[in-house]
């Protein structure tokens, strides 16, 4: 890495290859699709599992029992683009020791239809719909458009006693903008209808949530983690996530992230991004030519033909082509059954609206993608592309290629955004990959299934166990308080994340976490933590949204300490690598004696970002933006002051003296400050 590309927070996961997310049962199940399987009687059940851990055959088993034994006519399955469709195709699942076959009629596929799917030209799918819905055929596979459309003109009772299976449920959001999150709510309030929801990746860019609480909580949720799937993989050891900045043009740094080595996919920048230089054909030309000499194109595949100074000529899949037919060429080459097994059949892909999602090359071992990416959603599904399993691959990376911050520009505030929202995505997509957090009060007792260290659980003791099979931490922590109604349950136990999504999204949290030193801790996970939790959830009680903040807190906190206190990376031979994180959990709990609520809050979820950032960016632009936002005035709301004058009264409790606005300590003059703020207003009502 030379001076010229500067690594910013990154994030590296060590896996012990197990092979158990690949064994099958005697169903031919694995074990996701086994864990599914068990909950194939509800009638609205939610698949959260990882790309490639096996959700369209997971579906394909539970749809054949609701048909079945479940008094289901027919099964729709819905996909968000005509490519999926290829996903749900003829599957002879009794020759693995299922009990029947996947089968879908070439006519009922319409995925493989003609036509586009736009309202213009879509009458004809959605007689198709509506003749499979009269007919005797059992399975119909569409996309959400052609589904939307279908069910405006058929209306949701034309549907009755039907299995909707939605897959990459994501595209679906509570805002009323949404057709099909407006369909799912009229179906559900109609109640005739199964569904199974699968996705991928929960989190949305826009912070619109996908269903609204009540209806969520009519879900039952199946939950396979990243960590579960790729600790069991049988090649893959190794998965590491960096952002960089460059100065210049992209296309003068990309060489030196671009290892020609790697099967690699490209995303180039959409044209309206800052890191775009207006022409993507030529972006993309540029791209081949910083690897090697053009020797024309292969006519059979499309693919473009580069050799490298050493003499070895790199196969290049051009998907940013504007030519119609010969992006059509290259797209089938690459969809190719007969090669899918081929890892030399292509080695680089550059893309850009393209290859993301519900994409299967196996072989890729690095997505680079250039100029950042929004949605968390697009990252995960980006990063997904990169995390299949498949022989001699041992190692998988995902490089965000960000333009770094120029303080002299007029467009510096886009700039440190964009820094900011690689920080956040950094942190979350650690949250992900790492193992499962439950927490309990202390003294809580032993769990069966978890290895609690030399000694085992020990009575009066802060306990941390770790059960290997299920990849989830049990964690004793004093002054914990528990969620006492079901939905706040169900929020600790499964939507951690989504709670860590919206807070690493809020721009100030960020921006004062990472460059303000003066902000205290406390500031962040109580007040900022707080108001997250008391916006995403109003329904909750106060005690139920105290819980749920602890328990989110609680849960960056240990993997932000976990990083910090684990072990060098390992020999990739080593057999139990991902022991590393699981030790560095324990050194802190060890190193910290008592595990309590008061403490963790007195820890910046932001500082291992603030001390890589102030390692990998210019040392004079890192200033430049630290004072750009200390200028900023940060108003207090009057959520956030009352939250402060809840904890200036516990302050009180404990000192005998409320909070002093000209304390030393920045955390005490914080709650004085909110006391005086609610003062103010009270005063100018009366």
């Amino acid at each position: 890495m030379t001076d010229h590309v500067k690594s910013a927070p990154s994030v590296s996961v060590q896996y012990a290859a197990t092979g158990a997310s690949k064994t099958s049962n005697e169903l031919g199940m694995r074990a996701m699709q086994e864990r599914a399987y068990q909950k194939r009687g509800e009638q609205y059940l939610l698949i959260k599992s990882p790309p490639a851990s096996g959700k369209s055959r997971a579906l394909m088993f539970i749809a054949l029992d609701k048909l079945a034994n479940q008094g289901l006519r027919q099964a729709i399955i819905v996909v968000p683009e005509r490519s999926i469709g290829a996903s749900f195709k003829d599957t002879p699942l009794s020759r693995y020791g299922f009990w029947a076959d996947w089968t879908v009629a070439p006519q009922w596929n319409l995925c493989n239809a003609p036509g586009a799917d736009d309202p213009k030209v879509a009458k004809g799918k959605v007689a198709a719909v509506r003749a499979f819905l009269k007919s005797s055929d059992r399975v119909l596979v569409c996309t959400h458009a052609t589904f939307r459309f279908a069910v405006d003109e058929m209306g949701v009772e034309a549907f009755n006693d039907c299995l909707i299976a939605i897959d990459e449920f994501h595209h679906i959001s509570a805002n009323p903008d949404n057709k099909l999150g407006a369909h799912l709510r009229d179906f559900m309030a109609r109640d005739r209808v199964h569904v199974v929801a699968m996705t991928g990746s929960y989190f949305r860019g826009d912070a619109v949530a996908v269903l609204m609480p009540e209806d969520e909580a009519r879900f039952e949720t199946v939950t396979y983690t990243y960590y579960e799937q790729l600790n069991g993989y049988d090649y893959l050891k190794s998965l590491d996530i960096g952002y960089y900045f460059y100065a210049g043009r992209y296309i003068d740094a990309i060489a030196e992230v671009l290892d020609p080595v790697r099967k690699t996919i490209v995303h180039i920048p959409n044209v309206n991004a800052r890191e775009s230089l207006g022409d993507k054909i030529r972006e993309a030309e540029d791209i081949m030519q910083a690897l090697g000499t053009w020797k024309g194109a292969d006519p059979e595949t499309g693919f473009q033909l580069v050799e490298r100074p050493d003499g070895t000529v790199l196969r290049i899949a051009d998907i940013v082509d504007d030519d119609g037919a010969r992006r059509d060429r290259v797209i089938g080459s690459l969809k190719d059954p007969a090669h899918a097994s081929d890892r030399d059949h292509v080695d680089i892909i550059i893309a850009l609206g393209m290859a993301k999602e519900g994409f299967d090359w196996i072989w890729c071992e690095h997505a680079l993608t250039v100029g950042y990416r929004s949605s968390l959603t697009e990252i995960v599904q980006i990063i997904g592309r990169a995390t299949r399993d498949a022989p001699g691959k041992i190692s998988a990376q995902f490089t965000n290629l960000i333009a770094e911050p120029d303080a002299s520009e007029e467009t510096v505030n886009e700039a440190v955004n964009d820094t900011l929202k690689a920080i956040a995505a950094s942190l979350l997509m650690e949250q992900v990959l790492a193992p499962k957090f439950t927490f309990t009060a202390k003294a809580a007792g032993q769990r069966e299934g978890f290895d609690y260290g030399e000694g085992g659980y020990q009575d009066g003791q802060t306990n941390v166990g770790f059960n290997e099979a299920t990849g989830q931490f049990h964690m004793e922590i004093n002054g914990l308080v528990p969620p006492k109604s079901a939905e706040a349950k169900r929020i600790c136990e499964q939507d951690i994340n989504e709670v860590l999504a919206a807070f690493v999204q809020d721009r100030q949290t960020v921006e004062r976490g990472v460059f303000d030193e003066e902000t205290p801790a406390e500031d962040l996970t109580q007040v900022k933590m707080g108001r997250i939790v008391a916006g995403k959830y109003p329904e909750l009680s106060e005690e139920d949204r105290e819980a749920v903040r602890q328990h989110a807190v609680a849960a960056i906190t240990m993997t932000q300490q976990g990083k910090r206190n684990a072990p060098a990376h390992q020999p990739s031979d080593e057999p139990r690598a991902n022991t590393a994180f699981i030790n560095g959990v324990r050194q802190y709990v060890t190193d910290v004696k008592e595990l309590e609520i008061d403490l963790i809050d007195r820890i910046n979820p932001f500082q291992a970002a603030r001390a890589i950032l102030a390692k990998s960016m210019d040392e004079g632009t890192l200033k430049e933006v630290a004072a750009i936002i200390a200028k900023k005035r940060i108003n207090l709301s009057h959520e956030e002051a009352r939250m402060l004058a809840e904890r200036a009264v516990r302050f009180k409790k404990e000192h005998g003296r409320l909070p002093s606005i000209n304390s030393a300590d920045a955390w005490e003059r914080q709650m004085a400050e909110g006391v005086a703020f609610l003062q103010r207003k009270a005063t100018a009502n009366v």
